[in-house]
């Protein structure tokens, strides 16, 4: 019996079918063409959770362009149609826009850094339409829209 590569404590009898070197069950991954040691799977992230540095900035910038255009849109939408409560219904509309725009805008990538920068786009949407068009106007029913935008944006972007 050998010792694993990674935990000589450990004896095993299966091996790297790559390299050869011994590895024990906990170090085993296993591949579509058998087991191998950590360094032999060659693991990495799935390309769509590979985000780079250049990647976050699109996202923000789409987000806040997105922000101003869905909160002037909101704004005016409650101002001319001013049936009950339809303003809630209106939050997990930009939530969705917002959360497509913005993974459209980095290549359809996804992680929760962007899952943020959706949740803040929301948010601004709404201070964009409530600055602009109703001052001083909140209630519960705001809360409820931008919680279910919220939700939609980091949905599309999860």
């Amino acid at each position: 019996m050998a010792q694993c590569k990674r935990h000589p404590r450990i004896e095993t009898n299966l091996y790297c079918n790559k390299c050869g070197d011994p590895i024990c069950p906990k170090c085993l991954i296993q591949t579509p063409v058998g087991g191998r040691c950590q360094s032999c799977a060659n693991l990495s992230r799935v390309p769509t959770y590979q985000v780079s540095g250049k990647y976050y900035i699109r996202a923000a910038g789409a987000g806040l362009v997105l922000a101003i255009v869905c909160g002037l849109i909101w704004g005016l939408v409650r101002i001319f149609v001013p049936f009950l409560y339809l303003g809630w219904l209106i939050g997990p509309a930009v939530g969705f826009v917002i959360g497509e725009g913005i993974t459209l805008s980095v290549n359809r990538k996804a992680g929760l850094k962007l899952a943020i920068i959706g949740g803040i786009a929301v948010v601004c949407a709404y201070l964009v339409a409530s600055f602009t068009f109703w001052p001083g106007h909140f209630s519960f029913f705001d809360i409820l829209a931008v919680t279910l935008g919220i939700f939609v944006s980091i949905g599309r972007l999860r």
